[in-house]
């Protein structure tokens, strides 16, 4: 069993085969393939009859497919219904119209031992399909319906399959949803939330694209090196920038930087958090601090962001610093843990500190302090 929740995941997620259109055409296809689905970051929850029988909903690509859009899914071209030649890289399993897709992986059966699945096995002049039916596992997707029309989306869902067998299916919020995962199904969650996040953050679409001058969209959706909207490509694992599309109008444009060497995508981002257990010398007591804007009597460990050109270690003695006014020793790292609300890695460490020095919230005044030099910031016992 993985050591933190949403850790530990189970699915083989086949990077090399992100661009291959031959490659995910056939595993949508597959009978055996299912979707997560969300709705403005909120997952799809299944609800058997039962006060508690509820879980992550997994539809079929059947049950998905008046969502999808019109095909080819990826590769897609300059005009609708166009499948992009297999050799023009800039267009590699690119999607710019429909919802968003990601493919997040395969879980494979008998213990990780099928097939390699080369590339090779996936180009223009082989039988995609035919190598995807011999492979034995569940293939998993997810699916991004925030802009899908409400009685479109309910429709389709009321016609699944799940829900003609009698489950409910429902959007519910993200961190209320963990409560109904196992270990598995939550690695599978947090590699689907994180990224539909950041696809949705990001992604401006072919309608955009074709348009000039440019709708108002937050700049984090644009080419950061010449301003030209960027799609989505790799099944939903890189971004680039539309100036670079062979239909592209750049007349009278000087060429973007991001065309030259590896640098035309933009790649999912992972937010690094330090979070630690400040413990004394003898290991009975801990440090445990409560954050101003937190209901009731809750209290958690401290934690922040690690910053540019800074170590993790470093980063946990600065934050205890700013924080709670603490020096540390000691440091040990214990393990990292996925939390995708929305992109960030938990990164846990042990910390040795003296409780005998006072603390202090004066810094930053992030955490609550009942006098000024006097907080109420408490080393606590483990018991």
């Amino acid at each position: 069993m993985p050591v933190n929740f949403f850790s530990g995941s189970p699915l083989n997620r086949l990077s090399w085969l992100r661009p291959s259109h031959h490659f995910l055409h056939a595993l949508l296809e597959s009978a055996s393939t299912r979707w997560t689905v969300f709705k403005n970051g909120q997952p799809l929850i299944a609800s058997k009859p039962g006060p508690k029988d509820r879980s992550l909903a997994l539809l079929t690509t059947e049950d998905v497919r008046a969502l999808l859009g019109p095909k080819p899914y990826f590769a897609q071209g300059e005009r609708d219904g166009d499948l992009a030649d297999h050799d023009v890289h800039v267009l590699e399993a690119a999607r710019m119209r429909g919802p968003g897709i990601v493919f997040l992986g395969l879980q494979e059966s008998d213990e990780g031992k099928s097939d390699a699945l080369p590339s090779s096995d996936f180009s223009a002049k082989s039988d995609a399909a035919s190598v995807v039916a011999k492979i034995k596992g569940t293939a998993y997707f997810s699916l991004d319906v925030s802009k899908v029309n409400e009685k479109e989306l309910d429709e389709v869902l009321q016609t699944s399959d799940a829900a003609r067998s009698g489950v409910s299916l429902t959007f519910i919020d993200g961190r209320q949803a963990m409560g109904y995962m196992d270990y598995y199904y939550a690695a599978v969650y947090a590699e689907a939330r994180a990224q539909v996040d950041w696809n949705a953050r990001n992604k401006v679409g072919v309608d955009v694209i074709r348009k000039e001058p440019l709708i108002d969209i937050p700049s984090h959706q644009f080419c950061a090196a010449c301003g030209s909207p960027v799609y989505s490509m790799w099944a939903g694992w890189k971004l680039s920038c539309s100036s670079l599309l062979p239909w592209a109008d750049n007349t009278g444009r000087e060429p973007c930087p991001t065309g030259v060497g590896l640098h035309n995508q933009v790649h999912p981002r992972t937010d690094p958090v330090v979070i630690m257990a400040v413990v004394n010398e003898e290991n009975d007591k801990v440090l445990l601090g409560r954050n101003r804007k937190w209901p009731g009597k809750f209290y958690s460990a401290m934690a922040g962001f690690v910053e540019p050109g800074e170590a993790f270690e470093d980063a946990v003695k600065r934050e205890l610093w700013e924080e709670a006014g603490i020096r540390v020793w000691g440091i040990q790292y214990h393990s990292a843990q996925p939390w995708p609300f929305p992109s960030n890695l938990m990164v846990g460490f042990y910390a040795i500190a003296d409780p005998d020095v006072p603390t202090r919230t004066d810094l930053d005044n992030e955490l609550e302090g009942r006098y000024r030099y006097r907080p109420l910031l408490t080393y606590c016992s483990t018991d």
